[in-house]
């Protein structure tokens, strides 16, 4: 497994933590979203800055273009957020998440006319079976009345999951710590001009003197730092590195590593359902990323046997 893959499943067992750490933060859900995009892109816009080296050799300059895919794909990603959050109170955890999770699909759909990827049959195989293993992951939470506004802005964010993945492949000279300061700079600007417009508006309220005074710090440090900052980055410096195949398909591990964890921390219960959903989530990636390379290897032992004798 290449260092590229490795950081990018790394980074979505982060993502999966997510909800933990979250539920440790007596805030409204936008707060924490503004919290972590903001302490993730100060940490990495910090060590682009305090290293001389990286000054020295930032791409930015040289390749505006790409600089400002980046700022879109993370502004796309900060709206992306934002919609998800919304969805939550509509229609619930579950159905938002398998809505957000579309996402894949949109860009597995688009990525032969984008990037002229082939997509085999095991490939797409392989994807169903991920697709139907997230429905049986987090379907469990999608209960109650369906409301078309949550089911609207489920959409939405998954369309800007889509645009976010979509322009991150289109940077080819932009990397690492740069690459990911970039996004999230761009993440942050998205919520803080929808904060401000919430604000002009008056839609939103501050948190109170109370409400500040008993936050959970260390939580809302490991959100922002480790979770957005340190997730981030592997996620977006990785990326590029990656076929948007692979993307897509390993993505769906992000909502099976949620269940896990909150089972393994939390001790919430694992049903038979979330047990068969995440094995088709990890045979399904497995099969879609290696299933035309056991073929051919099979195929090539065949034909060896075949001219041996």
């Amino acid at each position: 497994m290449s260092n590229a893959s490795k950081k990018y499943l790394a980074s979505l067992v982060l993502f999966g933590s997510n909800g933990i750490v979250a539920s440790m933060i007596d805030l409204p859900s936008i707060f924490i979203v503004l919290a972590r995009v903001t302490l993730g892109a100060a940490l990495l816009a910090g060590v682009v800055l305090a290293s001389r080296r990286n000054r020295a050799n930032l791409q930015a300059p040289s390749h505006p273009r790409e600089a400002l895919y980046l700022l879109v794909s993370g502004a796309a990603l900060g709206v992306a957020w934002l919609f998800l959050f919304e969805a939550y109170r509509y229609v619930g955890v579950g159905t938002a998440s398998l809505l957000f999770y579309c996402g894949p699909v949109i860009v597995m759909v688009l990525s032969p006319v984008l990037f002229g990827t082939r997509l085999t049959a095991r490939k797409l195989l392989g994807f169903v079976a991920v697709i139907c293993g997230a429905f049986l992951v987090v379907g469990g939470g999608a209960g109650g009345a369906i409301q078309p506004m949550g089911i609207f802005l489920g959409a939405m964010s998954a369309v800007m999951y889509a645009v976010m993945v979509i322009f991150s492949k289109k940077v080819n000279f932009i990397g690492g710590v740069e690459c990911s300061a970039l996004q999230l700079c761009g993440s942050f600007s998205a919520v803080a001009v929808y904060l401000v417009g919430c604000a002009v508006a008056g839609t939103l309220a501050a948190p109170s003197a109370a409400e500040l005074a008993h936050l959970n710090v260390g939580a809302i440090l490991c959100i922002g730092l480790v979770n957005t900052g340190l997730g981030c980055f592997m996620y977006f410096s990785s990326m590029g590195e990656l076929p948007v195949t692979r993307v897509a398909v390993c993505g769906y591990l992000e909502p099976l590593s949620a269940v896990v964890l909150s089972a393994v921390l939390l001790g919430e219960p694992m049903s038979m359902a979330n047990v068969a959903g995440a094995c088709l989530v990890l045979g399904g990636a497995l099969y879609s990323e290696l299933g035309d390379q056991l073929v051919d290897r099979l195929r090539e032992r065949r034909h060896h046997r075949l001219a041996a004798a």
